[in-house]
């Protein structure tokens, strides 16, 4: 079956009707379908008028070969991260748009792109064409800018003297064009697929900031460097990939907090954390509760439909926890199909409320196995869940996680699909079962 699926999932690909492009809202569609044919229609327009050297096809393939080391040493997690993602590609792409006739900087990132796209196939397609499309346009209209600068000012070398400096002058200012120019572009796009984007908070932040300087930077050295001596671009390539090892050093120590298939915290670093919630909460006497979420029955999902659904699965349930839960509630996962809840601040009854309106809405979510057919075929998931709370017979972590296991465990053996929880009137280990369809009205559970 997971084979079929695959090869569903390829033709869909191969339709062109099934293409996501068809679902965005027309404006956008329009915006984003206009780039990559203006693209075409440019690079068609410039190939018959260019004169064609093998010293420039040199250059040009040093320079690609260049940037596809750095493509390919970018960590594949890179792309993952929502919003603009900032490669550094531009960087190879300033001295091509320099010292080569145009054509060369509009065909620069296509190979690019297919690159980025076949090591990093997640998410849509047309959004790499558009980036590549924005890139090709923007940094073309930079070549064509830096020679309309006179010779005596720019010209197709470097020079010495005050001609170097005013040729990197002119180098500067393309990048400035070229970099804003494709930025625009793409800032164009991500605010038509959502108005509520504030522009502000995506380009002024701190690291876009510090990444747009190092690409402006960067793309200018290798430039210069690379009009002294095209052979010294290789040296380049390893000052490009520390450069964005040290812009990503943030997002990298994000990313060992998380569990990289469901974006919530992973095991140990939700314990670490969920120690400090705890000591915090025994110091002030405040209440908190512990929940364990199981899906039933998941190994039956990933035998039945691959592990390509079981991770689309796995996702589905991540979205509807983080839709139930508050802003301040701590959710990780324990692995394989198992997540864990605390719930700072909240007593049994609260925390079963909260446990049983997940279980409720997971249950009711049907999940299409075919991301370009809604209509199609579905999973549908239930989940078994066990809450402890807080007490004075329970103040260690790992008492609270084997109460809530065992309670787990009693929902499980009890017809799965159902919340329980361990009593705090009783001595420990006694249970107090929740029927699933007992809560008729939040925070009124039947016991």
């Amino acid at each position: 079956m997971e084979a079929s699926s695959i090869t569903r999932r390829a033709l869909a690909r191969v339709s062109v009707r099934k293409w996501a492009w068809w679902q965005l809202p027309w404006p956008l569609r329009l915006y984003v379908g206009a780039a990559p044919l203006a693209m075409v229609v440019l690079i068609g327009y410039a190939i018959p008028r260019t004169t064609w050297y093998a010293s420039d096809l040199w250059k040009f393939l040093l320079l690609l070969g260049c940037a596809l080391v750095s493509v390919v040493a970018t960590p594949r997690n890179a792309y993952l991260k929502s919003g603009m993602v900032r490669d550094f590609i531009t960087a190879w792409v300033l001295p091509v748009a320099i010292l080569l006739p145009p054509v060369y900087a509009m065909m620069m990132p296509i190979p690019l792109y297919l690159l980025t796209q076949w090591r990093s196939p997640y998410g849509f397609v047309y959004r790499r064409v558009f980036s590549a499309a924005a890139i090709s346009l923007a940094y073309g209209g930079a070549s064509v800018l830096f020679r309309a600068f006179p010779d005596s000012f720019a010209g197709p070398s470097i020079g010495t003297g005050v001609h170097a400096l005013t040729w990197t002058l002119a180098v500067a200012v393309c990048e400035i064009v070229g970099g804003r120019g494709h930025h625009f572009l793409i800032v164009g796009a991500i605010k038509l697929s959502d108005p509520s984007t504030s522009l502000a908070a995506l380009e002024l932040n701190r690291e876009a900031l510090q990444g747009d300087f190092a690409e402006f930077d960067l793309g200018i050295l290798i430039t210069v460097v690379v009009a002294v001596n095209v052979v010294l671009a290789i040296f380049a390539v390893p000052t490009v990939l520390l450069a964005r090892r040290f812009m990503m050093h943030a997002q990298l120590v994000v990313q060992s907090r998380i569990d990289s298939k469901t974006g919530l915290l992973n095991a140990a670093t939700w314990e670490s954390e969920a120690m400090i919630e705890l000591a915090r909460a025994v110091r002030t006497r405040t209440p908190l509760s512990i929940a364990l979420v199981d899906i039933d029955h998941f190994k039956a999902v990933n035998d039945r439909y691959g592990h390509l659904v079981g991770d689309k699965a796995l996702r589905a349930v991540t979205d509807a926890l983080r839709g139930q839960l508050r802003a301040y509630d701590l959710a990780g996962r324990f692995g394989g199909e198992e997540f864990v809840i605390l719930l700072p601040h909240t007593h049994q009854a609260n925390a079963l409320t909260i446990a049983e309106r997940l279980r409720g809405r997971i249950a009711d979510m049907s999940i299409p196995i075919d991301d370009d057919d809604d209509s199609g075929p579905s999973v549908r998931l239930t989940v078994s869940i066990g809450v402890t709370v807080l007490d004075n017979d329970s103040r260690e972590l790992t008492d609270l996680l084997a109460d809530a296991d065992t309670a787990l465990y009693y929902a499980k053996e009890n017809g799965r699909n159902k919340t329980h929880a361990v009593t705090t009137s009783g001595p420990r280990a006694h249970m107090a079962q929740i029927l699933p369809a007992a809560f008729s009205a939040p925070g009124s559970p039947d016991r």
